[in-house]
C-alpha cells in the first residue's frame, strides 16, 4: 500500500490557484482601481480645497489692503499681511502695485514681479491667478488675488505662498493609508479563501484523491467518506457506488471464469472418457468372446484331467482369464458416462447399504483376512441421501476391498453427518455425508497425492496385483454425485490410511 504525506492548508491546489487567479485577483484588481481612482479624486478635491483655503485668505485682507494703498498707509498694509500668518498655514505673502514693485511683504516672498506675467495678466483681466513658482529655493504654490480701489480699478495685488509640499503630503499619506489598508485587505483575502477553501472543500477533496489512490494501489474494498459539502458527499458516494459496481461485476467475471473453467475440466474429462471408452469397448467386445472360450475349454479339459500339474496349470489358466474378465469389466465400469447406464436416482438407505458393502467384501476375502466392520452415526430426519444405490455401492466395495488387501487385522466403514459452508456456485446444501474407510495398513508412500491416485492405471501395488482402476472408479461416481474425495495417511495411529468421501445430503420434501 502507497502513502502519501498529507497536504498542508498552504500547498495550493489545483482548485486554490483557480479560485485566485479567477476569482480573488480579479476582485483585488478592481478594489485597488477603485482606490486609485478615488484616491486621485479625493487629491484634485484636497488641492481644491487648499486652493480655496488661499483664495479665502486672499479675500480676507483684499479690503483692509486695498484701503491701506488708496490712502498709502503702508504700516497699515504691513498689519493686514502680518495677521494672514495668524489665519492659516501660510510661508509668506507680499503687497505689489499694479506695476509688479514690492509694497509690503511677510515671510518668504518674492522681490519684485514687474517684469512677471503674471502681474500683466492680473492687473490687465482683474481676475485671480495661480503658479507654481521657485521662491527661495523653495517650491511654491503662489495665490495672486488682485486689490481695487472704490471704483473698482486695480490699484494693486496681494501674492500669498504655500510650500508646494503641502498638498503633496497631504496626498501621500493619504495613498499610504489607503494602500496600506488595500494591501492587508489582499492578504486577509488570500488567508481567508486559501484557509477557507482547505476547511470547506480542500481536505475533502484531499480526502477523495487519496482514496482514488488507495484504491489504484490495490485496496479494492476501500471506500471513501461520505462527508463535506453535499457536492463532496455526492461525489463520494457516487464514486462508493461506483467501486462498488465494480466490485459486483468482478465477482460475476470471477463467477463466470471459474464456472467456464469447470465447464472446460468437465468437457476435457467427458472427451477423454469417451476416448477411453471407445477403446475399452472396442477392447471388451474383442476379448469378451475368447476370454469366455478359453475359460470354457479350459473349464472341460479340467474335468477331463487327472494329472495333479495339468489341473494346476489349468486352474491358473482360468485365474488369468477371470483377471482379465475383471479388468475389462472394471474398463467399462470406469468409462462409460453414468448417463448412458441404467441409473436410478433414489433415496438411499444408508444403515442398509453400508453393511451390506461390508458382507459383499467378506464373501470375497479368505480366512484370516482382516476383520471389517461398521460404524453408522444417525442421520437428522429432515436429510437423506439421493444417488445412484447400485453406483455408490460400486465405488464403497472398491474402497472396502482395496483397504482389505493393505490392512494388518481391522477395517472399518464409517459414516457421519456433518455441516459445511455452502460454497458459492454450489447448490444450496449444508448437510454432507461424510464416509471414511479406514485400515491399519502400512499407509501412502510420502509424496503421493490423491490426484495422482485416482489417476487412470495409476497403482501401488505389484506388478499383476492391480490395474489401477478401482480409485478411479471412485472419483468417477463421487464426482457424478458432486461429492469430494481424499485420501491421506491417518494421525490418529501409526500407520494406516484413510479414505474421505463427502456427499451432499438434500432436504425431505414433505409434501
Amino acid at each position: 500500500m502507497t502513502t502519501s504525506k498529507s497536504p498542508t492548508v498552504w500547498r495550493l491546489s489545483g482548485i486554490q490557484r483557480a479560485l485566485l487567479i479567477y476569482v480573488v485577483v480579479p476582485i483585488l484588481v478592481i478594489v485597488g482601481v477603485g482606490i486609485g481612482v478615488g484616491l486621485d479624486r479625493i487629491n484634485v478635491q484636497e488641492q481644491e480645497r487648499l486652493k480655496e483655503d488661499l483664495e479665502l485668505l486672499g479675500r480676507a485682507i483684499r479690503v483692509p489692503v486695498g484701503e491701506a494703498l488708496a490712502s498709502n498707509d503702508d504700516a497699515a498694509v504691513q498689519r493686514a499681511l502680518d495677521s494672514v500668518f495668524e489665519i492659516g498655514r501660510i510661508y509668506g505673502a507680499s503687497v505689489f502695485d499694479v506695476n509688479g514693485n514690492r509694497i509690503a511683504v511677510a515671510g518668504i516672498a518674492e522681490r519684485d514681479l514687474s517684469r512677471s506675467r503674471v502681474a500683466q495678466q492680473l492687473v490687465m483681466t482683474g481676475e485671480q491667478q495661480e503658479r507654481v513658482r521657485q521662491i527661495s529655493g523653495v517650491r511654491m504654490f503662489s495665490h495672486f488675488i488682485p486689490v481695487f480701489d472704490d471704483l473698482r480699478q486695480a490699484n494693486g495685488f496681494i501674492q500669498i505662498n504655500r510650500q508646494a509640499s503641502d498638498f503633496d503630503s497631504t496626498f501621500a499619506r493619504l495613498s499610504a493609508w489607503a494602500w496600506g489598508i488595500w494591501v492587508a485587505m489582499a492578504v486577509l483575502t488570500l488567508t481567508i479563501v486559501i484557509f477557507g477553501h482547505y476547511r470547506g472543500v480542500g481536505r475533502y477533496v484531499n480526502v477523495l484523491t487519496q482514496s482514488m489512490h488507495r484504491v489504484e494501489a490495490g485496496e479494492r474494498d476501500y471506500r471513501a467518506p461520505e462527508d463535506g459539502p453535499g457536492e463532496l458527499a455526492d461525489i463520494a458516494h457516487g464514486l462508493n457506488s461506483m467501486l462498488d459496481s465494480m466490485q459486483r461485476s468482478e465477482m460475476e467475471l470471477e463467477a463466470h471464469r471459474r464456472h467456464e473453467q469447470a465447464m472446460q475440466r468437465k468437457l476435457q474429462y467427458q472427451e477423454k472418457m469417451a476416448a477411453i471408452g471407445g477403446v475399452a469397448s472396442g477392447v471388451a467386445h474383442e476379448l469378451g468372446a475368447p476370454l469366455t472360450i478359453i475359460d470354457g475349454r479350459a473349464r472341460r479339459l479340467l474335468k477331463n484331467s487327472n494329472d495333479a500339474e495339468s489341473e494346476r496349470q489349468l486352474n491358473a489358466i482360468r485365474g488369468q482369464v477371470g483377471r482379465l474378465t475383471r479388468i475389462v469389466q472394471q474398463l467399462l465400469n470406469y468409462c462409460r458416462p453414468a448417463a448412458e447406464q441404467e441409473t436410478i436416482i433414489t433415496p438411499v438407505a444408508i444403515t442398509k447399504l453400508m453393511p451390506e458393502v461390508i458382507e459383499n467384501v467378506r464373501h470375497e476375502q479368505p480366512e484370516n483376512s482382516p476383520e471389517l466392520t461398521v460404524s453408522l452415526a444417525p442421520v437428522p430426519e429432515d436429510v437423506e441421501l439421493i444417488a445412484d444405490e447400485a453406483r455408490l455401492e460400486l465405488a464403497l466395495v472398491n474402497l472396502v476391498r482395496n483397504a482389505a488387501q493393505v490392512a494388518k487385522t481391522h477395517v472399518e466403514l464409517r459414516t457421519e453427518v456433518i455441516e459445511k459452508q455452502v460454497q458459492e456456485g454450489a447448490d444450496e446444501c449444508s448437510h454432507w455425508l461424510q464416509i471414511d474407510v479406514l485400515d491399519d495398513g502400512p499407509g501412502l508412500a510420502q509424496g503421493i497425492t490423491t490426484a495422482e491416485l485416482v489417476t487412470p492405471f495409476f497403482t501401488t501395488k505389484g506388478q499383476g496385483e492391480g490395474t489401477g482402476l478401482g480409485l478411479a472408479i471412485v472419483d468417477n461416481v463421487v464426482r457424478e454425485h458432486r461429492g469430494s474425495l481424499v485420501i491421506e495417511n491417518r494421525t490418529d495411529i501409526a500407520g494406516g490410511c484413510r479414505v474421505r468421501i463427502q456427499l451432499p445430503l438434500q432436504l425431505v420434501n414433505k409434501e
